[in-house]
């Protein structure tokens, strides 16, 4: 269906001339559109209330029964249709649409497979994509690095390197014991390059958020591993789970995907179940424990950032992480705006302000060679 038979339907419903024909077509229209559009939605919640509003009104108003049928489809949040409708009325309430101020016209790129390797020796190596290195103990392809598990279990002597991601990066790890680590833009895990059978091995999240996928102990006959951070120890069985601890931000998030972790702050212990968060609050030094979508929460490991009912200010930072460049709210009225929505980590920073744009919450943004301000 083309965009303006789309818009001739919507304005024969809200006029009260909706055949069944009409809203036949809509529902054939939401499930061809819907893979299309799932990359780039972008959709406020207070925006999609006060869509169902418009659509009751207009039931009310005209007392039609197929019409009640529609707003109960409309109220389900089909997500293609929302979009469709929520930009349908964003031009009918603005005639006159505000163009972005666009002063640096060149694109801003998403981030990419990029990393900084700290040796034992304190010698650092660049790693990226098309940048193929090899260490005494470890060797990447530019898109991850992978230890030497042999000589790891070689060796009795413990020795540490680093691994930094910028913003625009990320990378992944593959730890001597067979451990996958994926790691956020703006992180930085500390590790030993080899472990002892029998042993803990001890891995530190210095800051940042890391994605872990932790090998059975018993498969290397090591004794148990641990993620630390300067603000808890994680206990590990052989598990997924992912940690979120900016150096920005004043609560360190645990997700437990699957096995089982037990969370320690020195003044309480915590195991965590599949599909639950631990929420630790670095000011009060509590923990809340919640359950929570793990596909959510993992989805940037998979290419992807999914918000459910996320703070503008939130989501910025995770912008701004990702596509390396300072984004500033000038309404701090808007900060605690709450959208959903799922987006590609693929995609143009600019095809992605124009949704936020689209929202009708934010009407314009300024584009500049040092910053980009939603107004």
């Amino acid at each position: 269906m083309r965009r303006k038979e789309l818009d001739k339907i919507i304005d024969k419903y809200l006029e009260g001339n909706a055949s069944s024909q009409d809203l036949e077509l809509l529902e054939k229209f939401e499930f061809i559109e819907e893979n299309r559009l799932k990359k780039s939605i972008f959709k406020s919640v207070s925006e999609k209330e006060a869509l169902k509003k418009e659509i009751l009104l207009n039931i009310k108003k005209n007392r039609i029964s197929r019409k009640i049928r529609y707003y109960d489809y409309a109220a389900a949040a089909s997500i293609a249709l929302l979009v469709s409708l929520t930009l349908y009325f964003n031009n009918k309430n603005n005639e006159t649409l505000i163009a972005p101020i666009i002063v640096n016209t060149n694109p801003i790129e998403p981030g990419i497979d990029k990393a900084t390797l700290t040796l034992e020796d304190g010698l650092t190596v660049k790693l990226e994509k098309g940048n193929v290195i090899s260490t005494k103990n470890a060797k990447s392809d530019g898109e991850q690095l992978v230890y030497n598990h042999a000589k790891a279990k070689k060796s009795s002597n413990i020795t540490y390197n680093s691994l930094t991601t910028p913003r625009g990066g990320e990378f992944q790890l593959i730890l001597a014991d067979g451990t996958k680590v994926w790691m956020n833009s703006e992180s930085q895990l500390k590790y030993p390059v080899r472990f002892i059978e029998g042993r803990t091995l001890e891995v530190e999240l210095v800051y940042g958020e890391a994605y872990f996928d932790v090998s059975p102990s018993t498969d290397h006959k090591r004794n148990t591993f641990k993620v630390l951070h300067k603000s808890q120890e994680i206990e590990v069985f052989g598990t997924e789970f992912n940690v979120k601890a900016y150096k920005d931000e004043t609560t360190v998030y645990t997700t437990l995907v699957e096995g089982k972790v037990a969370l320690n702050t020195g003044n309480e212990v915590q195991n965590l179940a599949p599909n639950q968060q631990a929420v630790l609050n670095l000011e009060s030094g509590n923990i809340a424990i919640k359950n929570v979508d793990v596909n959510s929460v993992t989805s940037w490991i998979r290419g992807d950032f999914v918000f459910q009912r996320k703070p503008l200010k939130d989501i910025v930072k995770v912008l701004s992480r990702w596509y390396d460049v300072d984004i500033e709210i000038q309404n701090a009225s808007l900060e605690d705006l709450k959208f959903n929505g799922e987006l590609s980590k693929h995609q143009d920073l600019d095809e992605i302000l124009s949704l936020i744009k689209n929202t009708n919450f934010i009407y314009q943004y300024e584009k500049t060679n040092e910053k980009i301000i939603l107004k």
